[in-house]
């Protein structure tokens, strides 16, 4: 693992941030060469409009409200964060900041911002430059307002000049450079936000590859190409972002034309894409873990012994084999990604082995010998209609345990598992693989109240570990601290893990230049690609 001392680097061009321990397997597609439909042997075309299925619809635009990967594939093409991850995840390099350095003390972030840098024009602002101020309102509303805590470590940030900033934290925070990646943290003109109020979601204006020309709920975001992005000029005229939330309705699309990309291809659909000559299925492991959480506070999963049998009467294997029938993902029980650095191998033997009978005994010694009915919560999507109707099967034939099934979108989704309202709540997670974005956004108390950690999960021997973590500056030092808060949750049986999916996708031979990431994350323009597609 390589040793990472932010605390006195400087950081000129970019910047490591975590090691080698990604696992290559993680990485399998991700090169300079792009995906396999990216060889074509015709030539590619400029212009025309690239089509993108979404298996769920973005709720929230506004990068203070957004809450899941649906939203953050729009707003990425829309808007530039300071710095960004190199596509295979490898390294953080510049974006809108030009190079950085970090005090000795890892408390003050200095960045030097780019010149050339305009936000689309607006309704309230007609494209004017980029200036250390937008760069300060955005990040410390973010940092006041998010609704995922993306930006919580920030105090606030000093404009040194038009081209200069110095972020100044509340307390050292390894993970800050990783956080000021995310789509929650890009930046935007505040006079769009404040004039816009609550509908600038909907408006949404940054710096760019792409204006977002308009967005319908449900349906499709349209962007248009930004002419004065500071980057390489998009070789696209468009994107549009089309929800389709039936894979094959979605791979049906990419079969007629009407779809360039189709995002979150499973089951049958997977062997239609392989199949079909005239499309490609690219497919990487993610950095990503599919979960039960379950309810801390209220409720009968307020007592861990209901949470222990739960996870002894769960048969991971059937729900996969049930879900992932093509290979679109494998068992899992950790709550964080085998291709986190964070990742102790040993902790599986901590979690309950398969044993209905065994559970069985353990809730009627909990009390609920006859079982009970338990509400579970989820977001529509094929998928989670398949796992919410093998694991009420489970349940009920286990322990006699019947699940209340509440599924809705995403957005009246999140709400509701934020508020703790359910006894379960199903959902996933992918993101970095730094384990600050899957343990602390999990499982931290500073996440009380987020979607994050709705369940209520809340121990001092966690939290202490975890802030060690986040504090500490050298990464061997801050595995450490993670793996020893990784077994520490699993101690109090909190969460059914039960797999960990590919990033799979489906592409027209036609897309030139296309590369899936281990993230999930879908850009379009930067630093290292610039997707075409043939006529």
């Amino acid at each position: 693992m390589k040793d990472l001392k932010i605390s006195r680097r400087s950081f000129i061009g970019g910047a490591t941030i975590f090691g080698a321990t990604v696992a290559a397997a993680s990485l399998t597609g991700c090169g300079g060469s792009g995906s396999a439909a990216s060889t074509g042997e015709a030539a590619s075309t400029a212009g025309g409009t690239l089509n993108i299925t979404l298996a769920s619809s973005p709720k929230y635009l506004d990068p203070c409200k957004y809450t899941g990967v649906y939203e953050s594939q729009v707003i990425n093409n829309v808007c530039d964060t300071l710095v960004q991850y190199k596509m295979d995840l490898s390294e953080i390099v510049p974006c809108l900041a030009t190079d950085w350095t970090i005090s000795d003390d890892g408390m003050t972030y200095t960045f030097n911002l780019r010149s050339d840098a305009k936000f689309q024009a607006g309704q309230y602002q007609d494209g004017r430059a980029l200036t250390a101020d937008d760069v300060k309102y955005a990040l410390e509303r973010s940092a006041t307002e998010s609704a995922m805590n993306r930006l919580s470590m920030l105090d606030h940030v000093n404009v040194v000049s038009d081209t200069q900033v110095e972020c100044v934290l509340k307390q050292p925070a390894a993970s800050f450079l990783t956080a000021l990646t995310d789509a929650g943290n890009v930046i935007v003109p505040k006079e769009e936000v404040e004039g816009w109020g609550d509908a600038f979601g909907d408006h949404l204006v940054g710096t760019g590859p792409f204006s977002l020309k308009s967005f319908t709920k449900d349906q499709v975001s349209e962007l248009v190409r930004h002419d004065n992005y500071w980057g390489d000029k998009p070789t696209l005229d468009g994107v549009n972002f089309k929800v389709i939330t039936d894979t094959s309705q979605a791979v049906n699309a990419l079969q007629t034309g009407d779809a360039d990309v189709t995002t979150d291809v499973s089951g049958e659909s997977v062997q239609v894409v392989k199949d079909d000559g005239n499309l490609t299925l690219d497919q990487k492991d993610a950095l990503h873990i599919s979960y039960c959480y379950m309810n801390q506070v209220n409720g009968p999963c307020a007592d861990q012994k209901v949470r222990k049998a739960i996870l002894m009467a769960v048969d991971r294997q059937q729900i996969c084999d049930g879900i992932w029938q093509y290979g679109e993902g494998s068992v899992a029980t950790l709550p964080l990604p085998k291709g986190s650095w964070g990742y102790d191998e040993s902790v599986e033997a901590d979690i309950p082995a398969y044993d209905p009978e065994g559970a069985k005994k353990l809730l009627s010694e909990a009390g609920y010998p006859d079982g009970m009915t338990l509400s579970y919560y989820y977001s529509t999507s094929t998928t989670g209609d398949k796992v919410a109707t093998i694991l009420q099967q489970q349940l009920k034939n286990a322990l006699n345990i019947d699940l209340d099934i509440h599924k809705g979108d995403w957005g009246t989704f999140s709400a509701d598992a934020a508020s703790g309202a359910a006894d379960i709540y199903s959902m996933s997670w992918t993101w970095y693989p730094d384990p600050y974005f899957f343990l602390n956004k999990i499982f931290s108390r500073v996440e009380l109240g987020a979607l994050g950690n709705g369940a209520g999960f809340d121990h001092d021997d966690v939290e202490d570990l975890l802030d060690k973590g986040l504090e500490a500056t050298d990464q061997n030092e801050r595995a450490g601290y993670y793996k020893q808060a990784l077994k520490a949750i699993v101690s109090y049986d909190p969460i059914l893990v039960y797999g960990s999916r590919k990033v799979t996708t489906g592409l027209s031979n036609k897309v030139q230049g296309f590369e899936s990431r281990a993230d999930q994350l879908v850009y379009v323009v930067n630093s290292e690609v610039n997707v075409s597609k043939q006529a």
